[in-house]
């Protein structure tokens, strides 16, 4: 997969240029209309991969430039789903939020983010990493009048992520990344049917694949969640042995500055663990020994060569100077750690 050791990315966003959208705030409109829209997403996408690159980031992206939001602008695209028929719904048990209706049957007509991956493709020689929705998390963001059955509307956004995965990987993508924070949330239906539906949705894919599982951005609704899970976070425990058990080749979660114990890693042995070393929610900018020091104790519970450093979910909310900082305190730290390594 990387030649390199402790091979850094992003877990998602990056946050965009004030000329394209308002900074620091999620679902910002666009500047911009038509031709000049387009022209304007692919110029921020190449500003977020030449970012990553002078960090030193090993695995890069698109920084999500081309969407407004990691699930919503996803959906857009697809048939059956009404964005001016919108119901109020609670979002991962957390928080009301008004969505979009399924209002017939769900499918693709297009490709969604294919012509952006050829573009980045096109721009770098580094690994390229594709985030898209899993399918739990893409059903807790609307409101189902339709199937009326969150496994079947799941099973058939399975389906239409493998078709967009498949086009994605045929371009270029080297790992396709599935972001499913409601992983950490409902608990029966990831037993029942929710690994299941991703691994449909990684079904006959060559590339890698991963689940980024995490506690969200660093807004208010997910920092007052996080004071009620008291003072050890497990949720990882529920997911992690499945997991462990299923075809997704890399897993990648919440550390730096959280309440999960580093020990459950453990459960997922074997696996490639992208590990969040750097915390989203504070515009406090980790020091290159803090993020190494985050890796040493992982290191404890996964392999070295299955160890690769990572933010803790996308930093769309903060500020370019802090998140550049961030990706350097993440390529410098795991400077460091590669330097511990070939010496021992």
């Amino acid at each position: 997969m990387s030649k390199i050791l402790l091979p850094t990315s992003t877990a998602g966003s990056l946050p965009k240029p004030s000329w394209l959208a308002e900074p620091e705030k999620l679902w910002s409109p666009w500047k911009f209309e038509g031709e000049e829209l387009l022209q304007a997403k692919q110029d921020a996408l190449l500003v977020s991969l030449a970012e990553q690159v002078a960090a030193g980031i090993d695995i890069v992206s698109d920084g999500e430039q081309t969407r407004q939001h990691f699930v919503t602008t996803f959906i857009e695209h697809l048939n059956g789903v009404d964005f001016n028929k919108r119901e109020t719904v609670r979002i991962r048990n957390r928080y009301d939020a008004s969505v979009p209706s399924v209002v017939g049957d769900v499918s693709r007509p297009k490709s969604v983010f294919v012509e952006d991956a050829k573009f980045l493709r096109a721009h770098t020689d580094k690994l390229i990493k594709w985030a898209l929705p899993g399918p739990m998390t893409m059903i807790d963001t609307l409101y189902d009048g339709h199937y009326k059955s969150r496994e079947k509307l799941a099973w058939e956004f399975a389906k239409i992520l493998n078709e967009e995965a498949k086009e994605l990987e045929a371009v270029g993508v080297d790992i396709i990344q599935f972001d499913e924070p409601a992983f950490n949330v409902f608990f029966d239906e990831l037993n029942d049917w929710g690994i299941a539906a991703l691994e449909r949705a990684v079904e006959g894919l060559k590339c890698q694949t991963a689940v980024h599982i995490c506690y969200g951005y660093g807004i208010k609704a997910n920092t007052d969640w996080k004071q009620t899970l008291g003072s050890e976070w497990r949720q990882y425990e529920e997911s992690f042995p499945l997991l462990q058990k299923s075809n997704i080749d890399i897993i990648s979660l919440e550390s730096q500055n959280s309440k999960v114990p580093m020990d459950l890693i453990e459960l997922l042995r074997g696996k490639k663990v992208m590990l969040g070393a750097i915390d989203v929610a504070t515009n406090q900018i980790e020091t290159p020994d803090e993020v190494a020091d985050t890796l040493r104790k992982a290191l404890q519970f996964v392999e070295a060569e299955n160890l690769y450093p990572c933010t803790n979910c996308g930093m769309a909310p903060l500020s370019r100077t802090v998140a550049r900082g961030k990706l350097n305190a993440l390529s410098q730290g795991a400077a460091i750690i590669r330097g511990e390594l070939g010496g021992q």
